[in-house]
């Protein structure tokens, strides 16, 4: 059984609504209604995403079977941690004194988009439990998140071109990120 979570600093929230995506992607052919009016969730094995503040810019990596050897002794390192969280500097006191609240989400109205084990649900959802988070820097290393601390975001966008998977969450937040184009 999958279990779900959504991720506040909101704790009151007794009915998640579906709402549209604040900045909209550019989606495929078919997969524009991902912009639409939806409820997010994400699976346990990759709650680690969300164990930030929620405007937080960051960049995450993790091997996956498909990724060489090159990069991950370039991009993870030594003892090859689960997975690699960057943070710019400046969050840094955010991130350690930040409490969010991780929502317990039952699973029967989501379907996966199979992105980075993303659930969707076009129906609003009660939550079953409510549990908050503190010290997040320590919640990401007892899941095996590596969190390096950098002047910039910019120099990892060659993170994208390697073998790993990669997700950039809040980078139009970051004080160095430059988007592509």
């Amino acid at each position: 059984m999958v279990r779900l979570f959504h991720f506040s600093d909101d704790p009151a929230i007794e009915r998640f609504e579906p709402r549209p995506v604040r900045v909209p992607s550019d989606r495929p052919a078919g997969r524009e209604w991902l912009n639409g009016r939806l409820v997010w969730a994400i699976d346990d094995a990759h709650q680690m995403l969300y164990l930030f503040p929620r405007d937080c810019p960051r960049i995450l990596a993790w091997a996956t079977p498909q990724s060489s050897a090159a990069d991950r002794k370039r991009w993870l390192g030594p003892g090859e941690p689960r997975a690699v969280a960057f943070i710019e500097a400046a969050w840094i006191d955010r991130l350690r004194s930040a409490m969010i609240h991780r929502y317990d989400l039952p699973a029967a109205t989501f379907r996966s988009i199979e992105d980075a084990r993303m659930w969707v649900s076009e129906a609003p959802v009660v939550p079953f439990g409510r549990v908050a988070l503190a010290g997040l820097d320590g919640e990401l290393a007892r899941r095996g998140v590596d969190l390096r601390i950098v002047d910039s975001l910019a120099p990892l966008a060659a993170l994208w071109d390697s073998s790993l998977h990669v997700s950039g969450i809040r980078l139009r937040n970051s004080a160095t990120w430059q988007p592509a184009g």
